[in-house]
């Protein structure tokens, strides 16, 4: 059990800076745009569940999917921080959105949002390529040891997991009531605080990435 514990705890607390479900989900609202019903909350669930099960993914096989297509770390650092920096640097962009307060609800074509569960909501927006290194270093050290201390350490991880995808649904679902009680130009600056940040976040990630590369070029000298 104590590894239980060790993993859970590792797993939630290195998730959850890079997942950051509460920035992660001014950026799906601003994405999302202004509208009614269950529409949030219906995203949020599918979103949830998407993000668990790519969790659950990388966690299993990531390794694995890597070797197979001969890609480093490195390069998936490069390569998803561009990625990252592009959806960053969109949203930095986006024309100012209407005050929520004074426009009523639009429809929305759900189909539309369906095609997006995955991507960008799931990747980038809620599990980038941060998300992905950290999965596979808590994957690779969960993996060693006797048969009890993977059971248990994989359990901690998966539990983390699942404590983290709760997060994003609750951050996701109830994003809208929390930006309510924020005034229109406050909710406008915050978004593109945060849109400014994920540009940052992601040309970090991509620096780390070039840093790596060039760390090996210098040994294969």
């Amino acid at each position: 059990m104590a590894e239980f514990a060790q993993f859970f705890a590792l797993s939630f607390s290195a998730l959850f800076p890079v997942v950051n479900p509460i920035g992660s989900a001014l950026v799906f609202l601003g994405m999302v745009g202004v509208t009614g019903g269950n529409v949030y909350k219906t995203l949020a669930r599918k979103i949830a569940v998407s993000t668990a099960l790519f969790l659950l993914t990388l966690d299993v096989g990531g390794a694995a999917i890597l070797k197979v297509f001969g890609i480093s770390l490195p390069i998936v650092q490069l390569a998803g921080g561009l990625v990252v920096a592009a959806l960053g640097w969109g949203l930095l962009n986006q024309k100012e959105a209407a005050d929520p307060g004074s426009v009523a609800a639009a429809p929305v074509d759900m189909r539309v949002l369906q095609r997006k569960i995955f991507y960008p909501f799931t990747f980038p927006v809620t599990a980038g390529p941060g998300v992905l290194v950290v999965m596979l270093t808590l994957s690779a050290h969960a993996s060693k040891g006797a048969l009890s201390y993977i059971m248990f350490a994989q359990l901690g991880v998966l539990a983390g997991m699942v404590l983290m995808c709760l997060a994003v649904y609750l951050s996701y679902a109830y994003a809208p009531k929390v930006t309510a009680k924020v005034s229109p130009s406050t909710a406008h600056g915050i978004l593109r605080v945060i849109a400014f940040v994920l540009l940052c976040i992601g040309a970090q990630i991509a620096w780390n990435g070039v840093v790596s590369l060039a760390a090996t070029l210098h040994f294969a000298r």
